[in-house]
């Protein structure tokens, strides 16, 4: 018993010290001494020249990003940050709110806003969001945050997302608000096509396993009310499922959905989406073959596949000049190409577009990029990077240069 007693008397005491030590990571003081600000710093030029009546834009902005990420208290914790959007220079661009309307568009409104405000909760088996929010699902397809533009796309709404397994995520989302890149706010230059807001009430289910490394599958429901965008037509339920994985250095993705029309759209919506993607890395290149279809429909209205939520810049090339599929639907079949260089990245790609109802060839596009960290300044990057569109039989011909500095604490 005498031998017993230090024994008990060690345990006892290494226990308390155990408690006080976990006692202490979840003092309510935590939120605040564990704390991390936020800030990013980002200057653009763009310019645009198209092959129309419209004079050439040349804009020069500077989006600056502030905030808190607090520590964390039980699992809980919050995020607030904000955006502001300034000019440098003249207005010779349409930003959408100006009312340059005599200058091709340059998409980059100025204004101050609450970017994110959030509060969130982790623990084992999942996480819950509430407030307004990134929300970036897959690879933007569908549901994204256009973090390209200056005025980044966020939600207002709750997230929750479970992971009942290893390898299974469940994610579900209700959108209340979407806050898009054409705000903070309207004003008399604004039409339905690119409110500051969207209104109404938007549904996302997402469940992705992770099966084996070569082999991830995603299957998904989004059901989006878009009341004010386009007077409505873009409401739609989109109903897919993804495979991804790669094997020997070898990627792929094979991609369906099928859309209709979903709360109080207009037209009647049925139209198929497709994607096959072969992809081949060694020694950091990368090598991508892919083809893309958004089906077209008849009838009255616009009633092809649409993406109204996606990341769409990165999709379908840098001009931008499907950002709404056309009526006929559109096929896409590109090629890209990124190495290293110089302490770098130069990545290439091209774009073949052609009608996915009918025989039209809308036109071909060529991209061109090339980022690099800046020594001297640790979260200092740059980026050159410049798109060509050739035009057939869609749109006209359009070249855009951009010139990008960003910092990121």
């Amino acid at each position: 018993m005498r031998m017993m007693k230090p024994t008990l008397l060690s345990l006892a005491a290494a226990s308390a010290t155990f408690s006080h030590a976990a006692l202490a990571e979840e003092a309510f003081a935590n939120l605040f001494s564990q704390a991390k600000p936020i800030l990013d710093a980002r200057y653009r030029y763009e310019h645009v020249d198209q092959d129309n009546a419209l004079n050439h834009a040349n804009a020069q902005t500077l989006r600056t990003r502030a905030g808190v990420q607090s520590g964390k208290w039980y699992g809980l914790s919050a995020l607030i940050e904000a955006d502001n959007v300034s000019r440098i220079g003249d207005a010779r661009y349409n930003s959408t709110r100006n009312g340059q309307s005599d200058y091709s568009v340059v998409a980059d409104p100025d204004g101050s806003e609450i970017n994110q405000a959030l509060l969130r909760y982790d623990q084992q088996y999942g996480s819950a969001v509430l407030g307004r929010q990134r929300i970036n699902l897959d690879n933007q397809r569908f549901i994204g945050g256009v973090a390209w533009r200056q005025n980044e796309q966020t939600y207002d709404g709750a997230l929750l997302q479970l992971k009942p397994v290893e390898g299974l995520t469940l994610s579900y989302a209700y959108i209340d608000k979407v806050n898009s890149i054409f705000g903070p706010g309207d004003n008399r230059f604004d039409t339905a096509a690119n409110p500051a807001n969207i209104e109404g009430h938007s549904h996302l289910l997402n469940a992705q396993y992770v099966l084996m490394p070569a082999l991830t599958a995603t299957a998904y429901q989004y059901r989006l009310g878009l009341d004010n965008l386009t007077g409505g037509s873009q409401s739609s339920e989109t109903r897919g499922l993804r495979l991804h994985g790669a094997v020997a250095g070898i990627g792929y993705a094979l991609e369906y959905a099928r859309q209709n029309d979903y709360a109080d759209n207009p037209l009647d919506l049925d139209s198929e989406y497709y994607l096959l993607e072969l992809g081949y890395s060694l020694k950091g290149v990368a090598l991508k073959a892919g083809h893309e279809v958004l089906g077209g429909d008849s009838g009255p209205g616009n009633r092809a596949f649409q993406t109204p939520l996606a990341t769409k810049h990165a999709f379908q090339g840098w001009a931008d000049i499907f950002l709404l599929t056309p009526a006929d639907g559109i096929e896409d079949s590109y090629l890209s190409a990124s190495l290293p260089l110089l302490g770098g990245t130069l990545l290439a790609l091209y774009h073949d577009y052609r009608a996915e109802r009918g025989s039209s060839h809308y036109g071909r596009e060529y991209n061109l990029s090339y980022a690099r960290p800046i020594p001297g300044l640790k979260g200092l990057t740059g980026l050159v990077k410049a798109a060509r569109y050739d035009a057939d039989d869609f749109a006209v011909d359009t070249d855009k240069l951009w010139l990008q500095l960003q910092y990121s604490y």
